[in-house]
């Protein structure tokens, strides 16, 4: 199934596209859609391979334009397909593009069945490589062992790095491993010599740094939420109590060194 991204600033545009997609004859699920690269760059920074094959995106849009948008989507997830719209026949802005890594450039309005073409080769690029995948696994003869405690723990780190910007409690941490809170909880203290909270606080904490780094024009708030707090408050005492310094001292420190 092909995962895929739409990213345009108008509304109508995007629905359009979405409505064409959705024509597709082959399996397609529309992973996210966004206004802004920047937008899009947030769920992307908590995504692993598979978890998104192929971005259709505007060039030129607020906030972040598409070229600067996709060279850092593709530095995140080097095996994406790129489609790039734009509304202007402009050579130069083709040949930029595909330097920032676009796999093809259309006009808008899109052409369906140049869609469908361009859809059909990233299915067969994603499908290539699954098999080369296959060829590189090694069968084991006896049954899988039961899950170790370190095995366990790593899939809590995994399911936290990639979910730390939605709500999280023991009870969906429970859900997703196939094991008790109370289990859980006890392996990963007694292996890590934390808590999943802290762990948890840890990553948030960590993404939020990087937000403040690299997107100066983010609210504090608008960090606090992507990162998975709700209250800014909240968001701000724990950032000082972890960090040594606010969120805006600690962007103010970064800006300058």
């Amino acid at each position: 199934m092909l995962k895929v991204m739409v990213v345009d600033d108008e509304e109508h545009i995007r629905q359009g596209i979405v409505k064409i997609l959705s024509r597709y004859q082959g399996e397609l699920e529309i992973a996210g859609q966004h206004a802004n690269g920047l937008e899009a760059l947030f769920q992307i920074s908590s995504m692993e391979a598979g978890d998104l094959d192929l971005i259709l995106t505007d060039i030129e849009m607020p906030m972040m334009n598409g070229l600067d948008f996709i060279a850092q989507a593709k530095s995140k997830l080097p095996d994406l397909c790129v489609i790039m719209l734009s509304g202007y026949n402009d050579f130069e802005y083709a040949r930029r593009a595909m330097r920032a890594g676009a796999t093809d450039y259309l006009l808008k309005p899109m052409d369906k069945v140049e869609v469908f073409r361009l859809l059909a080769q990233c299915e067969e690029k994603k499908l290539a490589a699954l098999q080369r995948n296959q060829t590189k696994e090694v069968t084991l003869p006896a049954a899988a062992a039961p899950a170790t405690e370190k095995t366990i723990v790593e899939r809590i780190r995994k399911l936290l790095g990639k979910e730390y910007g939605r709500d999280i409690d023991l009870k969906y941490i429970s859900g997703e491993i196939g094991l008790s809170s109370s289990y859980i909880s006890k392996v990963f203290s007694r292996e890590t010599g934390e808590t999943i909270t802290d762990c948890l606080n840890g990553i948030r904490i960590a993404k939020a740094k990087q937000f403040l780094r690299d997107h100066p024009n983010l609210k504090v708030y608008e960090i606090a939420h992507s990162v998975g707090y709700g209250d800014k408050i909240y968001f701000q005492k724990l950032f000082k109590r972890m960090v040594g310094v606010t969120p805006l001292e600690y962007r103010g420190g970064a800006l300058e060194s």
